[in-house]
């Protein structure tokens, strides 16, 4: 096989990057309405063109991003490359999703005093503030109330109101604050990548030039991004004795969506296990950060202006039903299997398997955050040795998932974020995202890794870029997974010498 140096996939996965941009502005996400004339349609044929270029750009990034984790690139070199690869699809239409577009809706409605948490985006007048940006969401979402916490609204709302509605302009103004969740999920995984002691290039490369995260967070603009990005803070200020800052961001992450707060269990068992004293003083300095977020969570929705509606709403997206759910479809499957043998109604064993998946999930939460409070922190704490930059020419399994030694809190939590994606009622490729930027600061070249390494490279491919999931987008991302299998099992095998470390000056001579 061909092989390039860092700089030269860095220059292909820019040309990759390119490509769906351009792509975008014929086959993206593209609004009902647009007063400036500048993201509309341009005919079938024309969309058809850009959706191939935006496939076959994409298929060029993930081919340079699977071999640029192989040449042992230095940070600053992949931070460069990761604003090469990012550049192009911030001045794109959105992509792969019209959520955007809610989240300028519900800005809008909370301007407007809508109860957003009672109410969906149709509620807006189409001539008035947000009108455009209700027309051209999604539509399941049109009449669901805003399954999201206060603080993001309040972040939409100022979009909103600063940009009068617009859809250009308030397009790019939330894609400034997916962007500048980016710049946190890059600060954190370095400091967290560095406390754990494991490769830092590593948990750039799988954390944040990742294809997935560069389509969904900076195309698709999805607010998960953030929520990452607040956590990942948090989790790294904890680690480092600020639990009560620590503790705020947490409460934050929480405030833009609820899955954040699996964070506090495990934080709260680090900051828990370093305290020194009586067991009720440790029990409590672990509790804190826990009590700092709910007291940040209380003033956002007192302040906020939408009150504690959030609080109804966490069921909300799990009523839609995605292909990529294993418990709605096994539910799903198994009652309609159950109505044409015995007639009955297959809703509610479709609810039952659902409930029971998230259960599983609880007890394997539960496991997870009990082996660590059991851990020595000698076992759990030290730091893991950085592995070379080439994750499927490094034997052995990875030190943090060896049955002798208890998780490492964070790890832990990436576990814990990935058992609760996996059994979730409703699953979107993104999601995969929550654990995988903890996992890549903790052991991006172990098992773990190397599995989400190949979902990465597979999941980018289920979503249309105007944010369909055709079927054929399931049948790329299954050959997509079988090739990245063979691929890591045909490079665990090869003979040869493996790449320098990451944290090696291995790219010292290229220019950035």
């Amino acid at each position: 096989m061909w092989a390039l140096n860092a700089g030269g996939y860095r220059r292909l996965g820019a040309a990759g990057s390119v490509a769906v941009a351009a792509g975008g502005w014929a086959a993206g996400t593209l609004p009902a309405r647009d007063p400036w004339g500048l993201w509309v349609p341009h005919g079938s044929a024309v969309t058809v063109t850009g959706a191939v270029l935006a496939y076959v750009g994409l298929t060029l990034l993930v081919v340079a991003w699977w071999r640029y984790g192989r040449t042992g690139a230095s940070p600053r070199h992949t931070l460069v490359t990761l604003v090469w690869w990012a550049t192009p699809l911030a001045l794109t239409p959105p992509l792969y999703s019209a959520d955007v577009y809610s989240y300028i809706a519900q800005g809008a409605m909370v301007l407007e005093g809508h109860d957003v948490y009672s109410a969906g985006p149709s509620i807006l007048d189409p001539a008035g503030l947000g009108g455009d940006a209700a027309a051209s969401v999604g539509g399941n979402w049109t009449e669901a109330p805003a399954p999201y916490g206060p603080f993001f609204l309040i972040l939409a709302r100022g979009v909103t109101w600063a940009t009068g509605g617009t859809i250009v302009p308030a397009v790019l103004g939330m894609r400034l604050i997916a962007v500048a969740a980016l710049v946190l999920i890059v600060w954190a995984l370095r400091r967290l990548a560095r406390e754990r002691g494991t490769s830092e290039s590593g948990a750039l490369w799988l954390g944040a030039l990742n294809p997935l995260l560069l389509m969904h967070v900076v195309g698709g603009m999805h607010n998960d991004g953030l929520m990452i990005g607040l956590m990942l803070a948090g989790v790294v200020l904890a680690m480092r004795g600020g639990w009560i800052a620590g503790g705020a961001l947490i409460g934050l992450a929480m405030m833009v969506k609820s899955p954040a707060g699996m964070a506090l269990l495990f934080i709260g068992v680090y900051v828990g296990r370093a305290a020194t004293g009586p067991l009720v003083r440790r029990v409590a300095k672990g509790l804190a950060p826990g009590l700092v977020a709910v007291a940040v969570a209380l003033v956002a929705s007192l302040l906020g202006g939408t009150g504690f509606g959030w609080l109804r709403t966490q069921s909300v997206a799990g009523t839609i039903h995605t292909a990529l759910s294993a418990t709605s479809d096994l539910g799903l499957g198994l009652g309609e299997l159950l109505h044409l043998l015995v007639g009955t109604d297959p809703d509610p064993v479709k609810a039952a398997v659902r409930n029971l998946g998230l259960g599983v999930a609880l007890v394997l939460i539960a496991r997870l955050a009990w082996r660590t409070v059991r851990g020595r922190p000698d076992q759990a704490d030290g730091p893991v040795p950085a592995r070379s930059a080439d994750f499927a020419r490094t034997p052995g399994p990875d030190p943090a998932a060896r049955p002798a030694a208890p998780p490492h809190p964070a790890h832990a939590l990436g576990l814990a974020l990935l058992a609760l994606v996996a059994l979730s009622p409703m699953v979107q490729p993104w999601y995969l995202l929550w654990g995988m930027t903890v996992i890549a600061a903790t052991a991006p070249y172990g098992r773990t890794g190397t599995v989400l390494t190949v979902l990465s490279a597979a999941l980018v491919y289920e979503t249309h870029p105007s944010g369909a999931t055709p079927w054929y987008g399931f049948v790329l991302a299954g050959i997509a997974c079988v090739i990245g299998t063979l691929l890591v099992r045909r490079e665990r095998n090869a003979p040869g010498e493996a790449p320098a470390p990451a944290h090696e000056p291995a790219v010292a001579t290229h220019r950035t």
